[in-house]
């Protein structure tokens, strides 16, 4: 049985701070090679050397990296949240207005040309309109 005289708190937290010190390090090391294959100016070429630095000397190219790139990354990731969010916008302004316009549209065709009354008009407007 393990006793807590056994192990000691601060060897607790010295465990815990290198464990959480060891997940910043590989959370750092995939937004860095993210980037690098993420970049559409950089030829394959460099994206292998950048790749293979990274791996065989990771602190090294991991801080050379972040030292050349780092603001360029944090610009690459900004412009691509604003092109995801655009486009989500982009894909809501179109599910919210297509359907209920173009069912509205098709009643009015129908209206128009004598297939339904007003009354049933409404309804399919009403209907519309709340979905």
């Amino acid at each position: 049985m393990i006793l807590a005289t056994d192990y000691p708190f601060l060897d607790i937290v010295g465990t815990m701070l290198v464990f959480f010190f060891w997940v910043m390090w590989f959370w750092c090391l995939i937004l860095v090679l993210s980037d690098v294959f993420r970049r559409k100016d950089l030829s394959g070429w460099a994206k292998a050397g950048w790749a293979t630095l990274m791996v065989f000397i990771p602190w090294l190219g991991v801080l050379v990296y972040l030292i050349a790139h780092g603001k360029d990354m944090g610009e690459r990731r900004l412009d691509d949240m604003a092109d995801q969010q655009a486009r989500f916008d982009a894909h809501i302004r179109q599910v919210a207005t297509s359907d209920s316009t173009a069912e509205i549209a098709r009643a009015k065709e129908l209206l128009d040309s004598g297939a339904i009354d007003a009354s049933e008009y409404d309804i399919l407007k009403r209907k519309a309109l709340a979905a």
